[in-house]
């Protein structure tokens, strides 16, 4: 059977987490010894031991954290033979009704497979603040599961039936503690991009434009004297001195800028919008943005910031 395999090739990568503050999952990440996992699973953290999937344990520290994602990264401190880093696939190609398998610890069951679909993607979910994130901002582009998903599976992996990663499970961001047939899972495309950063660094610098808005409705449109089917984010704020003022963009509710493009990929409503600069965007790097300003379209350079607080 295809998921007994998947079992099999991806529960020696699958860890389980105690710290003195409470447990939870993470998975190997590379053969130096690193472990993945949520932030929130090793926040304030002393004292981290790993436990394999073989029994075998090790102690570990933490070398990164990331608030804003919910992501932290661990280091053995005594790296053992026959790691199994995880393979990672591409969560940007994922499908609504594709089979979604959580592999973790709930409740301190080590090695517990759950099994279900995608049942959404792109999910926004605001950031937990109780570890000191900044409120105001998204954890963006996440996966949605009916795959159970309770407190100890935090920090483990959502696999696709070829046992590809393609998210990290975690309880906390879901609406309800305990498995409510709503899971949330961070996408490996994140992953891939802030797991490489804590390392080499120990933060990741999340990109930051600066603005806030809301997806154009055929009301805004036809107040601002578009045609009712122009669809973009309409700018409502823009930030003083951040990315997006400083390159000139203007934000008003009755007649701010309307972003339809960036990169020239189109960006259709906030949350694409969002999902694409979590996706692509680089803080420092340029992206282009086509708006629509007094019914005339333009471009205009951006210079991406840092989002502040991290």
């Amino acid at each position: 059977d295809t998921l007994v395999h998947v079992y099999e090739a991806v529960s020696p990568s699958v860890v389980y987490i105690q710290t003195q503050g409470g447990t939870g999952s993470g998975f190997v990440w590379d053969l130096e010894g690193h472990i993945v996992t949520n932030n929130h699973v090793v926040a304030g953290a002393t004292q981290i031991v790993i436990v394999f999937s073989d029994g075998r344990f090790a102690n570990a520290s933490i070398v990164g954290t990331d608030v804003d994602s919910d992501l932290a990264v661990l280091k053995l401190d005594t790296i053992p033979t026959q790691l199994v880093p995880v393979s990672v696939g591409d969560s940007t190609q994922l499908k609504v009704g594709e089979i979604a398998i959580a592999i973790g610890s709930p409740f301190g069951q080590t090695g517990t497979m759950t099994v279900g679909f995608i049942s959404a993607l792109g999910r926004l979910q605001p950031v937990d603040t109780s570890n000191g994130a900044a409120a105001s901002f998204n954890m963006s582009d996440l996966i949605q599961t009916d795959a159970a998903i309770n407190p100890g599976n935090s920090g483990g992996v959502l696999v696709d039936e070829n046992g590809l990663l393609i998210g990290v499970t975690s309880s906390i961001i879901s609406p309800v503690r305990g498995s409510t047939g709503i899971g949330l899972a961070i996408p490996s495309v994140a992953v891939s991009r802030i797991a490489p950063s804590l390392i080499a660094t120990g933060s990741y610098a999340h990109p930051y434009l600066g603005v806030s808005g809301g997806t154009l409705t055929p009301e805004r449109a036809s107040a601002l004297g578009l045609p009712a089917d122009t669809q973009g984010t309409l700018l409502m704020e823009v930030v003083a001195n951040g990315p997006a003022a400083q390159a000139g963009l203007r934000g008003s509710e009755t007649n701010g800028d309307v972003i339809v493009a960036i990169n020239g990929t189109a960006v259709n409503s906030m949350d694409e919008l969002i999902t694409y600069l979590a996706r692509y965007g680089v803080a420092g790097e340029n992206v282009t943005l086509t708006i629509l300003r007094d019914g005339q379209q333009q471009e205009i350079a951006v210079q991406l910031g840092a989002r502040p607080g991290a």
